[in-house]
């Protein structure tokens, strides 16, 4: 099912999101935007300006790699990539994600006193 309507990010879940995008290898920043919303079957849209800063920040972090390579179009661009300690805090992040969520669940479908 499409969903038309687009969503805002809650705060601190792009990095997340990126994490996982880049799980799967190196991709360069606007493909990462692209797969994100892809993904999300369009609901979520990365801007440029909130993706390149989440960027250098876990590059910075050294939860991603970077490399200049060329693109598929042959220009050349940075591709990220998961470090060792970007995929332990992707699966921590992935397991505090679903415990937060099913709370908010439980707090949403719970009957109210």
């Amino acid at each position: 099912m499409k969903n038309s309507s687009k969503l805002d990010l809650p705060q601190g879940t792009l990095d997340l999101l990126i994490l996982r995008v880049v799980a799967h290898g190196a991709i360069h920043g606007y493909a990462i935007a692209q797969r994100i919303q892809q993904m999300s079957k369009e609901a979520l849209q990365v801007q440029q300006g909130s993706l390149y800063p989440a960027l250098h920040r876990l590059e910075n972090q050294k939860l991603l790699a970077a490399d200049w390579k060329a693109t598929e179009t042959g220009r050349e661009a940075k591709f990220y990539a998961l470090t060792p300690k970007g995929q332990s805090r992707l699966k921590e992040e992935t397991a505090s994600w679903a415990r937060l969520t099913e709370v908010v669940g439980m707090i949403l479908q719970g009957e109210i006193l």
